[in-house]
This record gives C-alpha cells, structure tokens and sequence, in this order.
C-alpha cells in the first residue's frame, strides 16, 4: 500500500516525482489554490494564466501536467481540479480534498513520490488528503499475473505521498493520519474482498480472513458452520446456502473496550455469489454477483477499523455468508423457512436472498441488546433505481438515529438519502402459509425490504438499515477516490458512527 508522510519540506527542494497542487474554478477562469505559493512564485505569479492556457478550467477532477518550474527538484507538476472555490475566507471542504488528492493518487500510478501541496490548514485537512491519496492509489492486481509484470509498464500503485504542510510532530497531525491509515488500509481489504472472485471466495473463506484478522488485532471471533447453524435452528441462512456444495458460515466478531459504555451491533449480508437461485437472474445480471457480500466485507472492515483505532465502544460485527446457487437441494419458491427468531417465512422469490440471511443475523444480535443494530446490504434493484449509483438508502426504526447517520455519511463522504418505512407496504408481505412473505408490492420494494428486516429487530432496539446497491459495486469508470470495481462502500460512515459513539455524541 502505498506509504504517507507528513513533511515540512517546501516543495522546491523536495526529492518527489511530482508536485500535486489544487485549482479551483473561479468566476474568471482557473485560480491557484492555497498550497501551491511556492509553484505560483515560482512561475512569477502567471500560474493561473498557464493552466488556463493548457485549457484547465478547476472542474472537479480535472488533471493538467506541465513541466516543473527551474530549480524544483521534482520534474513535474500535477494540478488537480477542485471543483467551485470557495466564497472568501472559506475553506476548501474536506470531500473537495479527499476527491483531489485520490484523482491525483491515480494519474500517478508508477510514481515513486509525489509531493501533494494542497490546502492543508489543520489537522483534519490533512486526514482528508490522506484518506483521498491512500483510495484513490488503491489497485487489484492479484490475478494479473505475477507481481513483478504488474509492475511493468507503470502499474505498480504510488509509491508514497507526502503531505506538504504537515506537522509530523504535532499529536492532532499525527492522530489523523494513523486514522486515516487504519481506515484505508481496512477499507481497501473491504475492496480486495469484493474484488475476489467467487471461486476464491466463499462463506468459508470469507470465514478464515475474518478469523486470521481477528486474531491479529485481538477481536474475539465466533464461527458457525452448517452443523452449528442446523443446531441454533438458522433456518434463514441455512436456507439460501441450501443450494450450494459451499456451506454458510455466520460470523460472530467482537470489539470490546474495558472503558466502553455503549454497544453497537452491526450486521452484513455475505452473499459470496448470488444467482438468484432457483429464481435464477438472466444474463447480464449475475456477471457482477461476486460484489453480493459488500455488506459484510464493510462491516468485517469497520470493526477491524474500530479495533485498530481503540475506539471506547464495544462493536459487535456479525457476518451472515451464503452462497446461492440453484440445485436439487436449493430452496425453491413456495417453500417455508424457520427462521432463528422462530418466525416462519415462506419464500416466494429465491432472488430475495439477502433478507433471509440478515434475518437471523438481525435476531442473533438482538439477543445482546445492543444500543444500537445497523445492518449493511446490497439488497434491492429498487434502490438503485430510486438512487443511483452512488448514493445508499438509509431506513430506521428511529427517525433521529435515521438522521444521525445521514449526517456522518455526509461528514465521511459517502452520499446517503433518509427513505421511509411505510406502514401499507406491510400487508403486501402478508402470507397464507407462513408468519410473513420475502416479497411484498413491486413498487417501493426497497422499502418493502426495510420492511421485512424490521420484523427481526428485538423489541426496544434502535436500528437502521443501510442498503447500499448502488454504490457498492462501480461498473464504471474510476471518479475521485472511487476505484472500478468493489468500493468499500458504508465502511467509512460505520467508523464514523462508532467513534461518535464513543464520544458520546451518538445515543
């Protein structure tokens, strides 16, 4: 991964590859952004009419390359659109930053240095920056063949990024990029889980990363396997793997802290392939399927992150991982589960998967009584049309806690939209066989779904559901820090919600 340093130097006599500055868009053309005042002098102050020369406008993401100025050691410098500036005296904001310094982390790839004299006013600039270069320099390489050719040809992921402007003696400085790094670095595992194929990674797979990380970072893991889960009567889980020659698994992984005083539980679909089942997906729909465990790969992350970063709350992750596949053993539609709750369902669409599987992981976390139960998923179509493609649905039983984490997915970064749980769409999942269908009205299935995971939340609980289809998986071009492929979506909105609520800021 690549390295971060914190360094004082001024950027003339600083030994890089390149010089990152920023450029915002102004009324008149592009303007300089604060950071780059010794490049400016350096071009006598006409850098601006340069890069409006080259064509550089400040748009967001906008690259523009010219050859260092006499006397800099680094022979290039790399100008990176900021997007609108900012009315006078404020600031860049911190997404404006992290989207920079990731589109700037990528032209580089090759690189073995890059010096990045963007706006870096405190601290909590600087984990911004950070956060932006480690993600966007992220690559997945690993069935590329070997290591050494994916490093021919400049593929290899920057080398190190140096922020100029930082304090590495300064214990705020400091603090924010070892978060920054310990967020990233379990981000980009989230991202190299979702990229894995399905062949690779299945439920017990997934399983053995968890356990080794585990064990590294002194969280307590749990695992069921099939026996286990037959015995606890998961029927839910149980019944999408059912059709698989690669048995479920349900992952316990517990974060405690002795100063703790709150509990948050978080829970993720696992789906490591998801065919739809017996209700099998049509081609053109199940290519993608290996990204169907985004949800737990996010949530594995989030609580190593916690862990890593001694947060004062005790984070409960439970992964639910199955495999869907069609079979003379698989769940067929019409057929009725017991799930861990007790409650029966009678599954009418084996492509509605994900909610079985969260259903009793929603109830095993019930069990402990959190303060809290959030479960991550890539669980409906619906959202996506609702939504799009990069911003995930956020429903809960608890309209201030519903807001509390729109709130710290904007403070992180990540687009999030408050959707209701409307009452009528309950009767919708109304069955003559069983306590409850796994499908409900077409329309507002996104909700539908929120609907039916509610009925596996323990009375008293607050709890929120995070369905994140769109943004998990990107099919296409890398923007920002975003690479293509798996995305760690909700990964860096579950750190947040964990450290507010060690705070104290959150329940």
């Amino acid at each position: 991964m690549t390295a971060l340093t914190l360094s004082t130097a001024a950027a003339p006599g600083l030994r890089a590859d390149a010089i990152v500055i920023g450029v915002g868009k102004g009324g008149k053309g592009p303007v300089v952004a604060p950071g780059a005042d010794a490049v400016d002098k350096a071009y006598d102050g006409r850098l601006a009419g340069v890069l409006e020369t080259l064509g550089a406008s400040g748009a967001e993401g906008e690259i523009t390359k010219l050859p260092a100025p006499a006397g800099f050691k680094a022979p290039l410098v790399l100008a990176v659109g900021l997007g609108a500036e900012p009315e006078e005296g404020e600031p860049y904001g911190a997404e404006a930053l992290r989207r920079a310094a990731g589109v700037a982390a990528r032209a580089l790839t090759g690189a073995k240095k890059a010096a990045f004299a963007l706006p870096l006013a405190d601290a909590a600039d600087a984990g911004a920056i950070a956060e932006g270069a480690l993600l966007g320099a992220y690559s997945f390489d690993a069935y590329k063949g070997s290591a050494k050719d994916a490093k021919v040809g400049g593929k290899a992921p920057l080398g190190e990024a140096a922020l100029l402007g930082g304090k590495p003696r300064d214990k705020e400085y400091k603090a924010a990029v070892e978060r920054a790094l310990a967020v990233t670095e379990e981000l980009n595992r989230a991202r190299d889980l979702i990229n894995t194929p399905p062949n690779d990674l299945d439920p017990e797979a997934f399983a053995a990363v968890a356990q080794t990380a585990a064990k590294e970072h002194g969280i307590k893991v749990e695992v069921l396997d099939e026996k286990a889960l037959e015995k606890g009567g998961y029927g839910g889980i149980l019944g999408v793997g059912a059709g698989s020659a690669a048995g479920p698994r349900l992952v316990k992984l517990s974060y405690t802290n002795a100063k703790a005083s709150k509990h948050l539980a978080f829970v993720g679909k696992g789906i490591t392939y998801d065919s739809g089942g017996i209700s099998l997906k049509p081609a053109g729909h199940n290519e993608t399927m290996k990204c169907d465990m985004s949800g737990a790969a996010a949530v594995f992350a989030a609580v190593v992150a916690a862990a890593r970063l001694g947060l004062e709350v005790n984070v409960t992750g439970w992964l639910a991982l199955a495999e869907n596949m069609p079979s003379g053993s698989a769940t067929r539609p019409g057929d009725v589960l017991r799930m861990y709750s007790g409650k029966t369902v009678e599954v009418l669409n084996t492509d509605a998967e994900g909610r079985l599987v969260l259903a009793d992981a929603l109830w095993a976390a019930s069990a402990e009584k959190p303060d809290a139960i959030v479960d991550v998923a890539t669980l409906t179509g619906a959202m996506v049309l609702a939504l799009g493609s990069r911003t995930f649905g956020v429903m809960a039983n608890d309209d201030a806690f519903r807001a509390a984490i729109v709130d710290a997915a904007e403070e992180v970064g990540e687009p999030s939209w408050p959707m209701p749980l409307p009452e009528h769409l309950r009767k919708g999942m109304d069955s003559p066989t069983a306590d409850i269908a796994n499908m409900g009205e077409r329309m507002g299935g996104g909700l539908v779904a929120g609907l039916f995971l509610r009925e596996f939340v323990g009375e008293g609980i607050t709890w929120a559901h995070l369905d994140i289809a769109g943004p998990a998986f990107n099919e296409g071009g890398p923007f920002g820090y975003t690479p293509k492929g798996g995305t760690g979506s909700a990964v860096r909105t579950l750190v947040r919600l964990a450290e507010l609520t060690a705070a104290g800021e959150l329940g």
